[in-house]
């Protein structure tokens, strides 16, 4: 077997392959690493694909369309150390039979984590009360904090992020209402939610959570009409991508201070230091931090080893992305 490592030797290489990786690697076959500090030029990768059966690359890596799959006559799997695989590939790659991996599950898992940390903190005003004691204070009379067991969750699309989450609040009694173009009678059944319209999540659920995929067709698809509907004391999460929400609704509804919300991610990145959101007391504001941790990226890189050899042992890998999943995930 003949494997191409892309990913440089930059700021991001020792995170995803440490000592273990690299050996895994090694072990399967002839492998070729990039040990510059950039990235493959098309050119280039189109030239280092020739007779090679797996390819490993990650951030950066340049798009396998038909012109740098010319030479690829031999490549069986691409193996993406990221998520979202939407930028990555397209159907040439799905044309030519070629396996996608991605790390998409191993990356979906810590974001979940990710988001019931930012309800917990957030229902229980965690940086709220921190401030006060870090300035010298204590609760007063009239304090108020809130949690999550036995409250209603709506989750905003129904992906991978959403699927995990899902399973790490059922612990709380929660009961789960979707909004979700695509979710099937079987997913329903197995996670015990219920399949609503928008308008439902927005106007009766205690947290509200996006997890809605970035593209041309969902681009506001969060504006005042929903924002409007939420309800007094609620908590709107946005996890997914600052351009699904209308920002500047958001705003005109946070200020009237009827609901809270934690925000991951912004329509423009990093979030202008003017912006309204800065001085608002029931928003927390989080620097596109929701996941994966840092620790997760080895376990990602690990992963796409074992599927590659479950692949050579006709075995059915656990991260492929099909070609529909694939063209829609976030751009």
């Amino acid at each position: 077997m003949k494997i191409l490592v892309t990913v440089p030797k930059n700021d991001f290489f020792d995170s995803f392959f440490n000592d273990e990786c690299i050996s895994a690697i090694n072990s399967m076959g002839e492998a070729e690493w990039n040990d510059t500090e950039y990235d493959f030029t098309p050119c280039q990768l189109r030239e280092k694909l020739k007779d090679v059966d797996v390819c490993f690359c990650g951030w950066g890596t340049t798009k396998f369309d038909s012109d740098v799959l010319e030479n690829a006559d031999k490549l069986k799997i691409i193996a993406y150390t990221a998520g979202s695989v939407a930028n990555l590939v397209d159907d040439a790659v799905f044309d030519k039979g070629i396996k996608v991996l991605s790390g998409n599950k191993v990356f979906a898992e810590s974001v979940a984590e990710g988001v019931l940390a930012y309800i917990l903190t957030s229902l229980r005003r965690i940086p709220h009360y921190n401030d006060i004691m870090h300035n010298g204070g204590w609760q007063n009379d009239d304090f108020y904090n809130g949690g999550l067991l036995d409250k209603t969750v709506g989750i905003v699309s129904f992906g991978a992020i959403a699927k995990y989450l899902v399973t790490l609040i059922k612990p709380f009694r929660v009961k789960i209402k979707v909004y979700s173009r695509y979710i099937s009678d079987e997913d329903k059944e197995k996670y015990g939610v219920e399949q609503v319209p928008l308008d439902e999540i927005f106007s009766t659920c205690d947290v509200i959570s996006i997890h809605t995929a970035q593209n041309p067709r969902t681009l506001h698809m969060i504006d005042k009409k929903y924002l409007q509907l939420i309800k007094k004391d609620a908590l709107f999460i946005n996890t997914s991508r600052g351009s699904v929400v209308n920002e500047e609704d958001l705003i005109n509804e946070l200020s009237e201070k009827r609901f809270s919300a934690v925000l991951d991610v912004y329509e423009y990145e990093p979030l202008d230091k003017l912006s309204p959101l800065r001085d608002m007391d029931n928003v927390v504001l989080m620097p596109h931090m929701a996941g994966p941790t840092l620790d997760r990226r080895s376990f990602v890189t690990r992963a796409l080893v074992d599927d590659v050899n479950r692949y050579y042992n006709n075995q059915l890998m656990n991260n492929e992305v099909a070609r529909e999943y694939a063209l829609n995930m976030t751009r």
